[in-house]
């Protein structure tokens, strides 16, 4: 019998809960692949255990508490103490990770967190270990389950925001707070980690601009559908000139697009640089036992000894203002010169137009635009104008607008 690890156990909720038994049932297979037989040797819930008891007498420690408090203060415990640890806790890292990461490289020891971005795919050992010595330009995709299953719901049943969350929260794919899912906080938080993952760079989660999908209509999705586009909560960081961009945003993908095709609670990650041209990964991006399956991987990562340690290059500049392509959806009295007085204003900022559709008549008058890609900043200011027009019946509503079709 080899001499067992033990493994102290922050947290015994449903993914704690997932992982304690994935341990039992995986030990022999753990065993044979790196010499060390796994065991939980204690477990800290909200009315049992001691967190520094257990952390002491650990070898390793796994944090699946949530949050950032006390698991801020736990982790550091762990770390500081020579205790490698294994996290799933996204707002952690986006939020502490500078300061985690600098107590791990002093204290000698790993900190994995792959159970932290998109669930059951590999997308951090990727970026860390297959990709090291690349030069990644971008990393985008879809990185929340919630957001994906609701616009693929909406698209096609036709059915409202509202309804269409009510049946997600039934099914369990969003939480009975399902803000952060929807405000597009939860993305941002994994596109820090990815970006700085990416590019060598710290990144905080007051970098990431994020938008979410909770003023989207059912008619957006139908008039896209006609345009051959289908929307999704997108996360992307990439490099821009000398520094980077860090956004999350719904967006419309042409059907071309390997992403486009991605529907219900699952996530896909695709990384592009010049040495690979671009790899796509997908799977289940939520659940119990995908995310203890992926917290599992990382703890036979640091038994075997074969977890690299995370480094930090220079601070990249925030880059703001990119250019894309937009969806502009307008409501407008039915008269004359409505249409042109638009056109003008796109035009006096440097925005161009790519398709355009009217519908219905009257009070029932709408305009449907794509626009060429343009700098953000200038498409704004053109939509801040539009809005002062006295024929809008309604706030002008957009969406961004992915032109890359990969074919």
């Amino acid at each position: 019998m080899s001499e067992p690890i033990r493994i102290g156990l922050l947290g015994r909720g449903t993914v704690g809960a997932a992982f304690a038994d994935l341990v039992e049932q995986r030990a022999d297979a753990v065993e044979e692949a790196t010499g060390r037989r796994p065991e939980i040797g204690g477990v800290l819930t909200r009315s049992d255990g001691h967190a520094e008891q257990i952390i002491e007498s650990s070898d390793l420690v796994v944090e699946l508490m949530g949050g950032t408090d006390p698991a801020r203060d736990y982790v550091l415990e762990a770390l500081r103490g020579g205790k490698p640890v294994v996290t799933a806790n996204k707002q952690l890292l986006a939020q502490h990770g500078d300061e985690l990461f600098d107590v791990a490289r002093d204290a000698g020891v790993q900190l994995r967190f792959e159970a932290a971005v998109a669930g059951v795919i590999p997308v951090i050992r990727v970026i860390q270990e297959s990709f090291g010595a690349a030069e990644i330009e971008k990393v985008f995709g879809i990185v929340n389950g919630t957001t994906n299953f609701i616009l693929s719901e909406m698209a096609a049943s036709g059915a409202a925001y509202d309804d269409v969350l009510t049946r997600a929260q039934e099914l369990g794919y969003a939480e009975a707070d399902p803000t952060e899912d929807v405000n597009g906080a939860d993305a941002a938080a994994k596109m820090a980690i990815l970006a700085r993952l990416a590019f060598h760079t710290p990144v905080s989660l007051e970098e990431v601009d994020y938008d979410g999908i909770e003023t989207v209509q059912p008619d957006d999705l139908a008039y896209a559908k006609e345009l051959g586009l289908s929307l999704k909560l997108l996360g992307v960081a990439e490099r821009r000139d000398s520094g980077i961009s860090v956004r999350v945003f719904p967006c419309f993908l042409y059907r071309g697009h390997p992403l486009a095709p991605i529907e219900g609670p699952f996530n896909a990650v695709m990384v592009e640089a010049p040495a690979i041209t671009e790899v796509t990964m997908s799977g289940p991006g939520a659940g119990g036992v995908e995310t203890a399956s992926a917290v599992l991987g990382d703890v036979v990562s640091i038994i075997a000894g074969d977890a690299p340690v995370h480094r930090v290059g220079e601070r990249l500049e925030i880059v703001r203002d990119v250019p894309s392509a937009f969806y502009l959806h307008l409501e407008v009295a039915d008269r004359p010169g409505v249409l042109a007085d638009v056109a003008g204003v796109l035009g006096r900022n440097e925005v161009s137009v790519k398709s355009v559709n009217q519908r219905g008549l009257g009070n029932d008058a709408r305009l449907v635009m794509v626009m060429h890609e343009c700098l953000e900043s200038h498409f704004r200011a053109a939509v801040e104008e539009i809005s002062t027009l006295d024929f809008l019946r309604s706030p002008p509503r957009s969406i961004r607008v992915i032109e890359e079709e990969f074919v």
